[in-house]
């Protein structure tokens, strides 16, 4: 198949990437190929799941056209600052326009060494991928900015983790790109002006188009990205998303969430909740999210200080400036997001939000079913239900009294069925479709693939997918897998 390849970040001078193939892999087979998906970006779906697509998806074989490179970036880890990080697990096979004219990313990830590799081996374990496949297009699903999955191939060898020797596999991710905050932060380390003005340039051109030209072009980036990442991480709060590693590397300038590690989404309600094997400190905590985004946005804005201003005090005037933007909107998004999903006016009132949240967390009560229950209520159901939820009924019933003065479910229950889904990828199952996967069954892997498609609807097949986990099905702990 003849791929149209158009590779605009392999064009930039090469110090923004090392040029490296894929490592061959002994006996690649395919999981799953993301078929929608594929039709999108005018790949034959076909072609794909044939000997010779498994041999590209697997990284055995270069198609014509690609131009594979492992990126160059740095990034602040959990606060600390390492001035070179980079692909160390994927390379960039190229680039491709939609169907929509939008230009994607196509990248194998766990598909060997780079030069940014720090000693790792560049593989992936089968976990991983499907825990990335998996949540990833829920995400998308649930209609939050996010890379995609392509496609799951095995790969027929082992890799050695702290588990064990795992099966191992090659994850395709399609993204509109692989720019990250600690791409620019790799060139502010070296203080290399150029590539930093040819970074944002490129940025602009492929994300922001309309931010014009020039010093006030830099303005728009920056205003642009501190707006994108407002809205998304207020996405994520409303659906009890805690992405677990947001580092500065992992912030992507399109607004896309990307790089699903130790993902999670909460069972049960708390602000502090966290399931990183390794944020002990609980840095980034589902509570945490807003302040940490502007924490990663002001590293941003110092990259692009040359690039504002030549009075350095000026630049950092309007870096401020565009800044203090983003508490608001977040507030905003934060505010109408919950208003949804609570069936009131987008405007709150916050205080009946705030009190009945402080309630989910002193009851220990399953987030994405409070609302999925609350919901149904709105929509004419008894209230026993939704009470039982609660271990003493009486505050709550208090607050319910409070929410049918307020609410106005015959004015906003569309919204509140779009705010509130019934299904998430659920810790508990993705772990169980892993452990089956690894036990050579992947049926369950698909079957909460294709229940996740469609997160918002009433599925009587998938309703064993919305219960949360039993005391001994809980998952307390995720991990990035390198």
């Amino acid at each position: 198949m003849n791929i149209p390849f158009d590779n605009t970040y392999a064009r930039l001078p090469e110090r923004f990437f090392a040029k490296q193939k894929p490592t061959c892999v002994p006996e690649p087979e395919l999981i799953r190929v993301n078929r929608e998906l594929a039709t999108q970006l005018s790949l034959d779906t076909g072609w794909l799941e044939s000997a010779d697509g498994v041999a590209m998806l697997a990284g055995n074989a270069v198609p014509e056209g690609a131009e594979p490179i492992a990126q160059a970036y740095a990034g602040h880890q959990f606060g600390g600052f390492s001035p070179q990080l980079g692909d160390g697990r994927a390379i960039l096979l190229g680039e491709v326009v939609d169907t929509g004219g939008a230009r994607r990313d196509l990248q194998l990830k766990g598909s060997g060494r780079t030069p940014f590799s720090r000693r790792g081996d560049g593989k992936s374990a089968l976990g991983p991928v499907l825990r990335e496949y998996v949540v990833s297009e829920a995400m998308f699903a649930l209609g939050v900015p996010t890379t995609r999955a392509l496609a799951a191939v095995a790969t027929g060898e082992r890799v050695i983790r702290q588990e064990g020797a795992l099966f191992g596999a090659v994850f395709t991710r399609v993204a509109a790109s692989h720019i990250r905050v600690g791409t620019f932060q790799y060139f502010l380390a070296r203080n290399d002006i150029d590539a930093l003005r040819r970074l944002a340039d490129h940025a602009i051109a492929r994300h922001y188009p309309n931010a014009g030209e020039g010093q006030d072009a830099y303005v728009v980036l920056l205003e642009s990205v501190a707006l994108a990442q407002a809205d998304l991480i207020a996405q994520w709060m409303s659906l009890g998303f805690i992405h677990g590693v947001m580092n500065t590397d992992n912030t992507a300038i399109s607004g896309e969430t990307i790089d699903y590690g130790p993902c999670a989404f909460m069972d049960a309600f708390h602000a502090q909740c966290v399931f990183s094997s390794i944020d002990s400190g609980g840095r980034y905590a589902w509570g945490n999210q807003p302040d940490i985004g502007l924490w990663n946005l002001t590293r941003f804005a110092e990259t692009l200080l040359p690039l504002l201003s030549d009075d350095p005090g000026k630049a950092t005037e309007v870096a401020k400036a565009v800044l203090s933007k983003y508490p608001e909107r977040f507030e905003k998004q934060y505010i109408a997001r919950f208003s949804a999903k609570f069936g009131l006016s987008p405007e709150g009132p916050i205080e009946l939000i705030q009190e009945c949240l402080d309630l989910l967390g002193t009851h220990e009560v399953d987030f994405t079913l409070f609302f999925r229950n609350l919901t149904r209520v709105a929509g004419g159901e008894d209230s026993q239900t939704l009470a039982a939820m609660f271990s003493s009924s009486e505050p709550f019933e208090e607050w319910l009294t409070k929410w049918r003065s307020e609410a106005e479910p015959a004015k906003y229950r569309a919204d509140m069925q779009a705010a509130n889904p019934a299904l998430i990828p659920r810790n508990h199952r993705v772990e169980q479709a892993i452990q089956s996967a690894y036990g050579g069954d992947f049926t369950p892997f698909h079957r909460l693939v294709d229940a996740l498609a469609s997160p918002y609807a009433d599925q009587v097949e998938y309703v064993d997918f919305e219960t949360p986990p039993r005391p001994e099905e809980i998952v307390r702990e995720t991990f990035c897998g390198t």
